[in-house]
């Protein structure tokens, strides 16, 4: 069995044992968690500004149970075609993360603490996180993620989102996001004169529906548009793309959830 099956299957067995345990907690208390299967597919995956497909489409599942403001989310990402400048075959199935959170409100406020492990093709890394929303105009949200292992370094976010009915159901989501990225070492992420890196990062604006089909089905297409933010952000972004030379993206796909 290979190393990233091994990792599936734990990420599977530690999704299931969250699952019962909130089982067991609802049923002592006549309550039930919550579950939402999703599967998304998509042009591209970019992540946080860096190009980590290109020119195939990624399938992406992802199953998240919650109980009490706790949940697990185990998610994953298959690519149908790997890029490669080289010969070498790459696997098609090259990330696994699992997320552990817990959230609350207070007030207008709602807040978010956790911890993320990403089993992926090549170094394994683990990050904490934590987030802040406000429930007003646009929902402005920071979150920040402190990579503690093959990345060490901080990545914060800020980003707006807002929803427009616009038939029945069927809203109109509008999104936007900042960063800033800071590596601890040079060896993580440099920028150009060899210093670690630190500095404004990528942008992300996305347009999206969200279709509910019944109770329990809801169907999501989102086009996402991701750019860099400084001069340092364009230069690490292209290095760090397939073919070197690319620093925005345009991509998008659709998702379908199963909510229970």
């Amino acid at each position: 069995m290979s190393e990233i099956a091994k990792k599936l299957m734990a990420g599977v067995a530690a999704t299931g044992i969250c699952l019962v345990m909130s089982s067991g907690l609802a049923y002592a208390e006549e309550e039930k968690p919550t579950a939402d299967l999703t599967v998304g597919a998509y042009s591209q995956y970019i992540w946080r500004g860096f190009e980590m497909s290109k020119d195939s489409i990624v399938v992406q599942p992802s199953a998240t149970v919650a109980y009490k403001g706790f949940s697990a989310n185990l998610w994953g990402n298959l690519d149908t075609d790997p890029y490669s400048s080289t010969t070498d075959e790459a696997n098609n199935w090259n990330e696994t993360d699992m997320t552990l959170a817990y959230g609350w409100e207070m007030g207008p406020a709602a807040f978010s603490v956790g911890y993320i492990y990403y089993a992926l093709d090549g170094d394994d890394t683990q990050e904490f996180f934590a987030s802040a929303a406000l429930d007003t105009l646009l929902t402005p949200t920071l979150a920040v993620y402190r990579d503690t292992d093959a990345f060490p370094g901080w990545y914060a976010t800020l980003g707006i989102s807002h929803s427009f009915p616009v038939t029945g159901d069927i809203t109109l989501d509008l999104g936007g996001l900042v960063s800033y990225l800071a590596a601890d070492e040079a060896a993580t992420y440099a920028e150009a004169d060899g210093s670690k890196y630190s500095n404004f990062h990528d942008g992300v604006l996305s347009v999206g529906l969200t279709v509910p089909v019944n109770q329990y089905i809801t169907v999501t297409p989102k086009l996402s548009y991701t750019f860099a933010l400084s001069s340092d952000a364009e230069d690490l972004m292209r290095a760090s793309s397939k073919d070197g030379n690319d620093d925005d993206f345009i991509y998008g796909g659709v998702a379908v959830s199963m909510a229970f």
